[in-house]
């Protein structure tokens, strides 16, 4: 048995070469029907050339400065915690980086920004009524009369809504971040953030961008400088306060003084009230002395705090336009007709020959 001569599994290059001429001839032999097939697929490239819409996309890039703290402001921050008052810190990095391009991918930014009012042939409407039509979903909803009463009026109460406004909205959001919106900091070293908003209606591209940068522009700043913010009006508050108990500390020494007027110096009592009111109005006019110079310590904080955003190039009608054209049809048509039709040969020819 060891001397039985063993099989060789290996193909050599001629039988390589052989079996290449045999599906040659097979397939020059079926030229007609690669023709046919590659002809299908130049119709049909063609074809999707024509219905294929353009798409639209608006561009827009921002730059946000945000101060830090220190310097001059240093002292006065020092003194103002010193004396119990919190003015506010710089806001850390919630919003840097990838952080800040999520929040404008956020489905509470893209929602807020849907409902945002918009003027579409004289009529006022959301970008989500906009959206709808532009997508032709209203054709759609004819049949079914709790869709085709459903309306996303201008600035309407989110919370409000009905379950099937939140599943419309949510299959909005859903086409809107993965296929028309795209955010990114294009350089890590460039503190320069670019926003693309694609679509099939150049008006809605350009009315969204804006909108949306507007939305998470005034997010971003009420965020930012939120606690600063607070304090400060804390401070106002407290500053009123004081002086109106100031005011009637004083015209309460005022009314004192009148009562005691030509008093019986022997009469020392009747003075009292007049020289308790003395003390209270020395005393609210020291707290409200300080009041007042940590509210404007507390107002410079604010606008420290307050960041800067800074839109650099906005969109600009007429915006860029894709279109699939005519060529591209042809030649994209053309490859598919030409592998498809290959691929049927050849599955058609190795079942024939395995039958």
């Amino acid at each position: 048995m060891d001397n039985l001569p063993m099989e060789n599994d290996e193909v050599s290059f001629k039988e390589l070469i052989e079996k290449l001429k045999e599906w040659y001839s097979y397939l020059l032999k079926q030229w007609k029907m690669i023709v046919l097939g590659v002809t299908i697929g130049i119709i049909g490239g063609l074809t999707y050339s024509f219905i294929k819409k353009p798409v639209y996309t608006a561009t827009l890039s921002f730059a946000i400065e945000d101060e830090k703290s220190g310097g001059g402001l240093g002292s006065a921050l020092g003194l103002a915690s010193s004396l119990g008052l919190d003015l506010g810190s710089t806001g850390g990095s919630m919003f840097t980086g990838s952080n800040l391009t999520e929040l404008f991918k956020s489905r509470s930014m893209v929602e807020k920004t849907l409902l945002s009012p918009v003027t579409v042939n004289g009529k006022t409407i959301s970008l989500a009524e906009m959206y709808i039509e532009n997508n032709e979903w209203r054709e759609k909803w004819k049949k079914n009369p709790k869709l085709s009463a459903i309306r996303f009026l201008p600035n309407s109460d989110r919370k409000s809504f009905v379950r099937t406004q939140d599943s419309i909205l949510g299959v909005i959001y859903q086409n809107l971040s993965k296929n028309s919106l795209t955010v990114a900091q294009k350089d890590k070293k460039v503190a320069i953030i670019t926003m693309e908003v694609a679509s099939i209606n150049e008006m809605f591209s350009l009315y969204f961008c804006n909108a949306l940068a507007k939305e998470v522009g005034k997010f971003y700043v009420d965020t930012k400088s939120k606690k600063a913010r607070t304090n400060m009006e804390i401070l106002e508050r407290q500053t009123d306060s004081i002086r109106r108990e100031l005011n009637g500390a004083i015209t309460g020494v005022a009314v004192a003084n009148d009562n005691t007027f030509n008093l019986n110096p022997a009469l020392n009592v009747r003075r009292a009230p007049s020289a308790r009111r003395q003390v209270d109005v020395q005393a609210n006019t020291a707290i409200l002395t300080e009041l007042v110079k940590q509210s404007e310590l507390a107002k410079v904080t604010l606008r420290k705090e307050t960041p800067l955003i800074q839109i650099i190039d906005g969109p600009i009608l007429p915006l860029s336009v894709e279109k699939f054209g005519k060529v591209k049809g042809i030649f994209f048509g053309a490859f598919l007709g030409t592998f498809f039709i290959l691929l049927f040969l050849i599955v058609k020819r190795l079942y024939n020959n395995y039958i």
